[in-house]
């Protein structure tokens, strides 16, 4: 299966199909923050952004930003080829748990070690999440966790048809 052809760029955007295999992974300035159950659960201005082809990017929130206790250790893992084995996190705000809404690296491999100490959220999974206060639409399909603003385009891996790009 081909690749599709990249939406074009407006001015101020950026192509998912222009980020880089094996994903890059920086540290960003944005405001990132996350809502579960009324409440903001993370708030963060030093993420780590990982882009990866034909995915929007992902942003991973220092745990220290993670209002405290809000996440405990969810089931199951995967498996990541450039990161590394995923553990999963649900949210118990007021008392109500939230499954899966967040993964991290504990152990990532060579070169992501600064993910480490650090958790992704689905936004698919939240009430809301916002990168500099602008809303986040969720990467469609269950497994990807990419977080589409007005200043990416794809098309996206997740949609229907995309499993073999």
């Amino acid at each position: 299966m081909r690749a599709p052809r990249p939406d074009p760029v407006g001015q101020g955007q950026e192509s998912v199909w222009d980020y880089p295999r094996p994903p890059s992974a920086e540290i960003t300035s944005r405001r990132v923050e996350a809502v579960l159950g009324g409440r903001v659960i993370a708030s963060t201005d030093r993420a780590v952004r990982v882009c990866e082809t034909s995915h929007p990017p992902v942003y991973y929130v220092p745990a220290d930003d993670v209002v405290p206790g809000v996440l405990e250790r969810g089931q199951g893992s995967s498996w990541c080829e450039w990161k590394g084995t995923a553990t999963y996190w649900d949210a118990v705000v007021d008392g109500v748990r939230h499954p899966s809404v967040a993964w991290s690296y504990e152990q990532p491999t060579a070169g992501y070690e600064h993910l480490r100490g650090a958790v992704a959220f689905y936004p698919s999974r939240l009430e809301s999440a916002t990168v500099d206060a602008q809303p986040v639409r969720a990467q469609a399909g269950d497994f990807y966790g990419g977080w589409i603003t007005s200043d990416v385009v794809g098309p996206f891996k997740g949609e229907p048809g995309t499993r073999g790009w």
